[in-house]
C-alpha cells in the first residue's frame, strides 16, 4: 500500500525544511524534467528552479517531443554533472524517466527519482501527438524511485498511475485530488514535494 497525501503532509512538515538544508550541503544535483510544452512561471519545477538552483533538462523541441531526442538530451546532462543526480519528474518526463534507465550505460550516477503525476501517452487524445512515446517503457528502474499519482489527474488515471509505478518498482503515494499536480494545483513553492525527494534520498542513503 502507498502512502496518502494526509500522511504525506504530517511528514512535509515535520521534516521537510531541515532534509532540504542537509541535500543541498552535498554534491547532488537534482535535475527538473518537465512534462511536453514543458513547466510554466508558475509550475513547481520552475520555482525549484530559482529557489534551489535545480537543473531544467532543455529540450530541442517541447511542442513536439520526439522520445529518441529527449533521452538524448538527459543523457548529456547526466554526462555533465560533476557527481551524482537525483531526477525531478513531471508529466511526460516521468515516461522519460523510464525510457532513458532502460537503454543508458549511466544509470548509475542516479540517486534516485521523483516521479509526479506521469503523464499517459496512450491515452486516445494523446497518442496522436505523442506517437513516438509507444509502447511506453514498463522495464523495472534500477535506481530508487517514488511516484505520486492524483485521482483526478485528467492525462492519466489514478489506476494507471498505481500501474506505473508497480512496473517501475517505484513507491507509490495517493496524493488525493490535486489534478495534474502542476501550477494549477496551487502547491506554490511545494514543500511537501522537495520533503518527498530528500526522504527519498535519505532511505537510499541509509540502504
Amino acid at each position: 500500500m502507498g502512502l496518502r497525501h494526509s500522511e504525506v503532509k504530517e511528514e512535509a512538515e515535520g521534516r521537510g525544511t531541515r532534509a532540504v538544508s542537509q541535500s543541498h550541503a552535498s554534491d547532488l544535483t537534482i535535475l527538473l524534467l518537465p512534462g511536453w510544452q514543458n513547466s510554466g512561471p508558475a509550475h513547481w519545477q520552475t520555482r525549484w528552479e530559482a529557489l534551489h538552483g535545480d537543473v531544467r533538462v532543455q529540450q530541442h523541441d517541447w511542442m513536439q517531443p520526439l522520445r529518441g531526442d529527449w533521452m538524448a538530451q538527459l543523457e548529456e546532462a547526466v554526462l555533465a554533472s560533476t557527481g551524482p543526480v537525483v531526477l525531478a519528474a513531471h508529466s511526460l518526463g516521468c515516461m522519460l524517466t523510464a525510457a532513458w534507465a532502460a537503454h543508458s550505460r549511466n544509470t548509475a550516477r542516479v540517486a534516485g527519482a521523483l516521479l509526479v503525476a506521469p503523464g499517459d501517452p496512450e491515452r486516445p487524445e494523446l497518442r496522436a501527438a505523442l506517437k513516438s512515446w509507444s509502447p511506453i517503457v514498463l522495464q523495472r528502474l534500477p535506481f530508487a524511485a517514488t511516484l505520486l499519482g492524483s485521482h483526478d489527474d485528467p492525462y492519466c488515471s489514478f489506476d494507471r498511475a498505481r500501474q506505473f509505478a508497480d512496473a517501475w518498482g517505484a513507491a507509490f503515494i495517493d496524493y488525493g485530488h490535486k489534478g495534474h499536480i502542476n501550477a494549477d494545483s496551487g502547491l506554490g513553492d511545494w514543500p511537501e514535494g522537495r520533503a518527498l525527494l530528500n526522504q527519498l534520498l535519505a532511505s537510499t542513503a541509509a540502504a
